[in-house]
């Protein structure tokens, strides 16, 4: 059914909300709110960004995802009243390059393989974050390629960013499953065109606005199956 089977990255494969053990370590008491703050301003700076100049050379705003996450840490511990000190971002910065997988990850990752699909990664991080995070999992040999949305100066949703999983393989709408956990991310793509696989781990509600996921499982076990 489909040539290319395209991963969204940080929330679907990587677990960025591992890093709350890290934060309630630095900031007894305050760990969870500190990874639920972090990830709602990180979002919402990457669509700041494309929604302050969304033209198709790319905004003039634009910086990289790891700048951003820098920023967004900030702005949270500012936000919760909490001290920041270069050694504490350094530390919060270092554990992010190398987040934990979900344990689904791997054994579909070799299904795929066997099944001789051509995967990706769609991702907003910037193509030496996706690089550290995937080699220190030790994951390139599963991935073809690594495709951050540097090439097209934007953030997800922005269309041109999932058009660039369409230039890579030389493909049709058609022919790409994208797979994410964020429902967000989900709309956007299925609003592009592409077919759509939601990984509901939270046991979330869908967005009520958008189109419905072509698939959905609470992971990627089921995956397989429906290819």
């Amino acid at each position: 059914m489909y040539r290319v089977i395209a991963f969204d990255a940080f929330g679907t494969i990587f677990d960025v909300y591992s890093m709350a053990q890290l934060a309630e370590e630095i900031y007894p008491g305050s760990g969870q709110a500190i990874s639920v703050m972090w990830r709602d301003r990180q979002i919402e700076y990457t669509r700041l960004v494309s929604m302050a100049d969304p033209s198709q050379e790319g905004s003039s705003y634009y910086t990289s995802f790891w700048d951003l996450t820098i920023k967004a840490l900030q702005y949270t511990c500012a936000r919760l009243n909490l001290e920041m000190t270069e050694e504490i971002q350094g530390r919060f910065m270092n554990q992010y390059a190398q987040l934990d997988i979900f344990p689904d990850v791997i054994p579909v990752l070799k299904e795929l393989q066997h099944q001789g699909m051509h995967t990706s990664i769609l991702s907003n991080g910037s193509q030496e974050m996706l690089k550290t995070v995937v080699d220190h999992q030790q994951l390139s040999p599963y991935f073809e390629k690594l495709i951050s949305v540097d090439d097209a100066r934007h953030f997800k949703v922005m269309p041109q960013t999932y058009q660039l999983i369409l230039d890579q393989f030389s493909c049709q709408k058609k022919d790409v499953l994208f797979i994410s956990c964020n429902a967000w991310d989900i709309v956007g793509a299925a609003w592009f065109g592409l077919p759509t696989y939601w990984v509901n781990r939270f046991k979330l509600p869908f967005e009520t606005i958008g189109l419905p996921p072509t698939y959905q499982a609470s992971s990627l076990i089921d995956l397989p199956a429906y290819l």
